[in-house]
């Protein structure tokens, strides 16, 4: 079994030791999640496209943390999986820079159909989930799908930019997801 580990957990310690007085600056997301904003307010007061600005801003905060983590699985020889919205092609293509390709495989999720998003967040069982718990206006679920979408191109246009490989995830979610551990398995 390879350990997983999400590279939110890597931000909420990169979080923890940011001084307070630059978490608005550097935190935008989070920062307004934290101070008790629901997703149904975030959403009726910014745009999708601001927010997923702002995922990307936060996302560079973790690039370090994210890369003393591999350099520190890379050096041991041991394997890990590292998942989060803040793993983007750029800090990858930077990692193998450092470490050399074969020593690590990166391949990009992302979704585009915003109606089946939200439908399939209807149906999702999963207890902590941020979406739902914060969410109680289903115009917010739109308008999160919308948001998934937009950082989806960038993940996608980033993605073909570094030369990584990108699972369009809409339709058919096993069978996709048995491929991506197929290339996996096979690169290794």
């Amino acid at each position: 079994m390879i350990p997983w580990i999400s590279a939110d957990t890597l931000q909420n310690i990169v979080y923890a030791y940011t001084d307070k007085k630059d978490h608005k600056k550097i935190f935008p997301h989070s920062y307004l999640r934290i101070v008790g904003e629901t997703n149904d307010d975030l959403y009726t007061k910014h745009s999708s496209t601001s927010i997923t600005k702002w995922y990307m801003k936060q996302g560079k905060t973790s690039y370090k943390a994210i890369s003393m983590m591999a350099e520190t699985y890379l050096i041991d020889k041991d394997d890990i999986i590292v998942e989060g919205y803040q793993v983007t092609p750029e800090i990858v293509e930077k990692i193998i820079k450092k470490f050399g390709k074969k020593s690590i495989q990166a391949l990009f999720l992302v979704k585009y159909d915003e109606k089946k998003f939200v439908k399939d967040l209807h149906k999702s069982t999963t207890p902590n989930d941020w979406i739902i718990r914060k969410t109680k206006e289903e115009a917010t679920f739109h308008k999160i799908a919308k948001m998934i979408a937009e950082y989806s191109k960038y993940f996608e246009k980033e993605a073909k930019k570094h030369k990584f490989t990108i699972f369009v995830m809409d339709q058919d979610f096993e069978k996709q997801i048995k491929k991506a551990i197929q290339l996996m398995i096979c690169e290794k």
